[in-house]
């Protein structure tokens, strides 16, 4: 009976019931209580916030400039079959200090999407890349390079190449983990209830090639320490949809992401790559390609790749393929990947073409934007 009491304690905290709508309200509790003990260990015992469809990654300096977010917004009004925007923030940008946590920018966003109500989705970064030729912000809070934290990151590069390409955190280090957690903890009890907070992930699974050789077991500690802070996660935002980007290594997808499934976590891409070799891999005797997982998970855990800046350019990261056009990669993410959700990145040369495809009439009436809606089998119920 407990058990029960607090089940219905937290559907009631978590999504508040106005005096008219008691007494209806009392037989859907009742039914919500009953269905839990119906549903498998695995189900998340939580109605979870599901407002699938289309939403604008804005880039990264954009985020704080009024004159940029007012034309994300006027964006927004225009067009109804985007729901919302994804925002990224480096770990550095949200914990300043150790403990002390700066969440303006977020709180701000939040208000003003609210105001119009479209929903946020924040993507936390611990992995850092570098353009040739310009700078990127900082990753990590200045605490953790310590010797304590292994440094906090290390330096990484391409595959054949000793170029620095940017840098990853160590999470292999068991402190880096627990501050991690941590930032997660502190961020669900701010937003979790929110009802505009729409979901919160990571960045790719990739590793990168350390610089600086490492012992292998870095690795299988890193992704172990990867799956225990989803489980966190989840714990921390039991009404929001929590995410990770999948793409590499090859050789830890199926446990990887069969981690996920039982965690209850979305599946997400850092690419929309129709004609990519390495993601579309299915070789006898070798590990398959991320994106044969994704209609296996069709209305089990939330779908929701993303379109990066080089999806909108080729079919292929090294150029090899065709110029997709917009409506194409749209069929491919729909049709193949089975989205629930599509973030679309707004990269000023082809976004008007995003924005033409989903003012198209057919995707425009449908508040889905044409992706599918059913609640995943993960989720005890979903609520609008």
């Amino acid at each position: 009976m407990k058990v029960q009491n607090d089940i219905i304690s937290s559907f009631k905290s978590s999504f508040p019931i106005t005096a008219g709508q008691k007494q209806h309200s009392v037989g859907i509790v009742l039914v919500f209580t009953i269905s839990m003990f119906l549903f498998s260990h695995n189900t998340i015992a939580n109605p979870v916030k599901w407002h699938p469809g289309h939403y604008c990654t804005i880039l990264g300096l954009g985020k704080n400039d009024p004159k940029y977010m007012s034309q994300v917004y006027n964006e927004l009004k225009a067009t109804p079959a985007l729901r919302g925007i994804q925002i990224r923030y480096f770990w550095a940008e949200l914990e300043t200090a150790k403990g002390e946590y700066d969440f303006t920018s977020i709180d701000q966003r939040l208000a003003e999407l609210a105001a119009i109500g479209k929903r946020l989705v924040i993507q936390v970064q611990t992995k850092s890349f570098i353009p040739k030729g310009k700078p990127t912000g900082k990753l990590v809070p200045d605490y953790l390079k310590a010797n304590e934290y292994d440094g906090g990151e290390f330096a990484y590069s391409s595959h054949g190449s000793t170029e620095l390409r940017g840098y990853n955190i160590a999470l292999w280090n068991s402190h880096v983990q627990d501050r991690l957690v941590e930032l997660f903890r502190v961020m669900g009890e701010r937003y979790n209830s929110h009802p505009y907070f729409e979901g919160i992930g990571m960045i790719e699974t990739a590793y990168g090639e350390p610089i600086v050789s490492q012992p292998g077991n870095l690795r299988v500690k890193f992704y172990d320490n990867l799956i225990s802070v989803h489980q966190k996660m989840r714990s921390y935002f039991p009404n929001t949809m929590t995410i990770q980007e999948v793409n590499y290594p090859h050789s830890i997808l199926a446990s990887f992401v069969g981690r996920l499934k039982e965690i209850g976590t979305a599946l997400s891409g850092p690419d929309v790559f129709k004609d990519e070799p390495g993601l579309n891999r299915n070789m006898r005797n070798a590990p398959r390609g991320i994106y044969h997982f994704y209609p296996e998970l069709s209305g089990i855990i939330p779908l929701a790749p993303q379109v990066m800046h080089k999806n909108y350019m080729n079919t292929r990261n090294d150029g090899a393929g065709s110029v997709p056009t917009v409506a194409e990669i749209f069929a491919f993410a729909r049709d193949n990947l089975k989205s629930n959700y599509i973030f679309w990145t707004r990269n000023p040369k082809y976004y008007s073409k995003v924005l033409e495809l989903l003012n198209e009439p057919d995707i425009a009436k449908d508040p889905f934007g044409g992706l599918s809606s059913i609640c995943p089998k993960a989720y005890m119920s979903c609520v609008d």
